[in-house]
């Protein structure tokens, strides 16, 4: 796990920097093609989804309740979509 968020951590900054030497590291710690694959993937689309929502100067809600909502959905639905939307959060 550790070489893993080593991966991420690089990634974050540029993805020039996982070299062949970090990708050695994380398998000779166990890591798979797979997770070193998903590793960079996540890492990468979370700067994407951050830069995006930073450049449109998106708004937090003010309500903390707001995320209590998304966190039962989480738990209870995963990442699925709902069958009755998303027009309920936005309330």
């Amino acid at each position: 796990m550790k070489a893993l968020l080593t991966i991420a951590s690089l990634t974050r900054e540029s993805g020039k920097l996982v070299t062949a030497t970090v990708i050695n590291n994380a398998k000779a710690s166990g890591a798979t093609d797979v997770e070193i694959h998903d590793t960079v993937l996540i890492a990468s689309l979370f700067c994407l989804y951050n830069r995006y929502v930073d450049g449109l100067a998106t708004s937090l809600p003010v309500e903390n309740t707001y995320y209590d909502v998304l966190a039962e959905r989480l738990v209870n639905h995963g990442y699925s979509r709902l069958p009755e939307g998303y027009d309920h959060l936005k309330k």
